[in-house]
């Protein structure tokens, strides 16, 4: 009766610690307080629609020519875009938005996504930056002159590691030395999720290579979250893998697009400088085969795609032919390990646009990567 007891005990006791870490996990995945800035200064701290107090919006530190901007709001003949709800933040020469957050958990990694507009003819870069104090230690210029869609809007993740329990986040707009100092990107939507500690599993030597763990995805977008190169990323926020290419490759889900296996792939969006990659361990001599699918996210983008794929020193174009409609292939490499570290990587051969009139860049989808060692190949 006392054993009874006491199980009773460490059961209620591991309920109850069991629903404090969902409580403390949904602190972090998701949208920032007030990241959405909904939540806006009075009328008393703004100058039409400069916001002239630092601290005016909530939760948030401004420094520098930061505006205010309403939906349906114009400048000049242009309508400047507000992705949802009423309200973003406009980033003007040398200005900055900076948070604390104190909810995360130091030596994990965490994705942050975002999601921004051009408003400016000229090239626009925004630079992200987290730090444990005032000194930043992480940090990512990431180029925003190429719109891949044609909403008026995309979505970024950057990832890094946090190092401490209470960080900054600061997203800052470089001084670009041009006539106007308003000119800028606008800024809507700030999320946080952390990001699991990926294993290879049983059947397959990749990590990750279903795509299933990946930046934070707004529920109500959908356009997809753009991965930046990895020259512009120290810690990718797609565990396992790396962006390596000079343009941003796409994180796709399946609400709004189809995938081809669970609820999460890559788009190849920008051609062959659109790849990701990854390195896996090998024994010299050892044949594998490299089984992927590639298709489409129904998603209007239609033709012949290309997608190569390489491990090692070899290659292979796998052609698929797209309706636009969803759909996809299984393809297999099949290879002899020349070394005991074997890269993989899968690049689209050509850029393709919608077939809609949009303009919007899009490409094949890449899912349920696997790499296995082949024992006993048959001989052809």
């Amino acid at each position: 009766m006392e054993e009874a007891m006491k199980m009773k005990k460490v059961v209620i006791v591991l309920v109850i610690l069991c629903a404090t870490l969902q409580i403390g996990s949904s602190l972090i995945d998701g949208l920032l307080p007030n990241g959405n800035f909904e939540q806006g200064p009075k009328s008393s701290q703004m100058k039409n629609t400069r916001v002239i107090d630092p601290h005016a919006i909530p939760h948030w530190e401004l420094s520098g020519y930061v505006e205010y901007i309403k939906s349906g709001q114009m400048q000049g003949d242009m309508l400047l875009p507000v992705p949802q709800g009423d309200y973003a933040v406009r980033l003007g020469e040398g200005a900055s938005l900076k948070t604390k957050v104190t909810s995360v958990t130091k030596g994990t990694f965490y994705s942050l996504s975002f999601v921004f507009a051009r408003t400016c003819a000229q090239e626009e870069r925004l630079n992200v930056s987290v730090s444990p104090n005032s000194e930043p230690k992480d940090w990512g210029m990431l180029p925003l002159q190429t719109m891949y869609s044609s909403d008026g809007w995309d979505t970024y993740s950057w990832g890094f590691l946090a190092e401490a329990n209470e960080i900054d986040i600061v997203l800052h707009n470089p001084i670009a030395h041009e006539k106007d100092p308003a000119c800028g990107p606008l800024i809507d939507f700030v999320a946080l999720k952390a990001l699991k500690t990926t294993h290879r599993p049983k059947d397959n030597m990749l990590k990750n290579g279903n795509f299933e763990e990946g930046p934070y995805i707004f529920p109500n977008t959908s356009w997809g979250v753009l991965i930046p190169p990895n020259i512009e990323d120290d810690h990718c926020p797609l565990p396992g893998w790396i962006v390596e290419s000079l343009k941003a490759v796409k994180y796709v889900d399946a609400d709004h697009f189809t995938v081809p296996e669970g609820k999460r792939a890559i788009e190849l969006v920008a051609g062959r400088e659109s790849a990701i990659a990854q390195q896996v361990i090998t024994k010299t001599g050892r044949i594998y085969d490299l089984i992927f699918s590639v298709g489409d996210a129904n998603n209007a983008c239609e033709g012949s795609m290309v997608v190569e794929a390489f491990a090692g020193n070899v290659a292979l174009q796998f052609q698929y032919v797209s309706k636009g409609k969803g759909g996809f292939k299984r393809a297999k490499l099949r290879f002899t390990a020349m070394s005991q570290r074997t890269r993989v990587r899968f690049l689209s051969s050509y850029y393709h646009m919608k077939s809609d009139n949009s303009g919007s860049l899009c490409g094949p989808v890449i899912d349920d990567v696997r790499l296995v060692s082949v024992r006993n190949p048959r001989i052809p």
